[in-house]
């Protein structure tokens, strides 16, 4: 209890950092070595080793290695990619920056992810490539993907942001098929560097020219301040590539502790009626628990629901809101309607607090004030 006599607040997320992290970070600090120095290499190698890939690249977020991406594949003015409109709006505007123009399509109605009829019926004259988004760390469809794409020669970049861990319907770990794939390392993510990325590459080439646009245009063999190409600023500091090392050495232990808590959920809260709860996998899919978000019945207003949690101490947050209706995005010519599962999903969908740390007690207590929320919405 909080000294006014009030529940102790539940945050909504919470990164786990201990002692390992600070020590790895206090080495790089008293090495004076915080940029470009062995620790990154390092971060890139023990990444992509536990993902099971040759190479991994670091970013300085999950944006700018999408953007890198969309630079890799050459997509720019003119080019149309077929993407989700339930996302973080990075997968849209990491297009945008390049010229080219995001083509939306619905979701599963189950997944949320990118529905494989419905990017083929969105695939024209000037489609370049697909953009499938892993919401909410649950595996998209990418063996249907990679067929549409393979039989129109398209080009693939998965967003895998808030997917590390997740396993695909072939049993494969996400960003491990062989197409470019990125990750985000953002304080809420399944691990954490604060602020940061990963792109996995598909090829040596295509990593010797991901590093190079990250540092400027520069090639790994040339002098401090030659150039060859146009880059970016989007190198990742090692006091975060530290953080990163210690996070990959307990990353197992922080998907099994937010899959215990997904599981906390979905148990205590199969009961409340009218509340559709996130699927854990299906099949051989398996989902890494980024977030966990219900979908609120149609008759509850989400917001006063949000506004009584909060009363109560609990945080919560509506997500995601579609992003072909942001006003940038409208300008391409989107409006309500033309994406009802994507519509209806972002209209209901309610975040829960969710991190590893998250205990029992504290897991009743959220269930409990959301039915009672819930009740007296109704």
């Amino acid at each position: 209890m909080t000294d006014a006599g009030a529940p102790q607040p539940i945050e909504l997320a919470r990164p786990e950092i201990g002692p390992r992290e600070e020590e790895l970070v206090l080495e790089v600090l008293r090495s004076g070595r915080l940029s470009l120095g062995p620790i990154g290499a390092r971060f890139e190698r023990e990444l992509a080793a536990w993902l099971g890939v040759e190479d991994a690249v670091a970013a300085s977020s999950g944006t700018a290695a999408l953007h890198l991406g969309v630079r890799q594949l050459g997509w720019g003015r003119g080019d149309e990619v077929v993407t989700s409109p339930f996302s973080f709006v990075a997968s849209a505007n990491c297009l945008l920056y390049e010229g080219a123009r995001p083509v939306f399509c619905d979701v599963d109605p189950v997944t949320l992810n990118l529905d494989p009829e419905a990017a083929a019926a969105a695939v024209g004259e000037r489609t370049a490539g697909v953009l499938p988004v892993h919401i909410f760390g649950y595996p998209a469809a990418m063996p249907e993907l990679e067929r549409l794409a393979g039989g129109r020669g398209l080009g693939i970049l998965e967003d895998a942001c808030e997917a590390l861990g997740a396993v695909d319907s072939e049993g494969r770990r996400v960003g491990a098929r062989g197409n470019l794939a990125t990750f985000a390392f953002y304080a809420n993510k399944q691990m954490t560097t604060g602020e940061g990325g990963m792109i996995v590459p598909a090829d040596p080439d295509t990593a010797a020219r991901l590093r190079s646009e990250r540092n400027q245009g520069r090639a790994v063999d040339m002098g401090w301040l030659d150039h060859d190409r146009l880059g970016y600023n989007y190198r990742l500091s090692d006091v975060a590539a530290a953080v990163g090392v210690a996070q990959v050495e307990k990353l197992d232990d922080l998907l099994g502790r937010r899959a215990a808590v997904a599981a906390l959920y979905s148990e205590r809260l199969a009961e409340l009626e009218g509340v559709e709860l996130p699927i854990a996998g299906r099949g051989r899919e398996v989902r890494s628990w980024f977030v966990y978000v219900v979908r609120l019945p149609d008759e509850v207003d989400r917001d006063t629901t949000i506004t009584r949690l909060a009363a109560r101490g609990v945080a919560s947050k509506a997500y995601l809101p579609c992003i072909h209706l942001f006003p940038h995005l409208r300008e391409l010519g989107y409006r309500e309607g033309q994406f009802p599962v994507a519509e209806a999903a972002a209209a209901r969908s309610l975040a829960l607090p969710f991190y590893p740390s998250l205990g029992e007690a504290e897991v009743d207590r959220v269930c409990a004030e959301l039915a009672a929320a819930i009740r007296s919405g109704r």
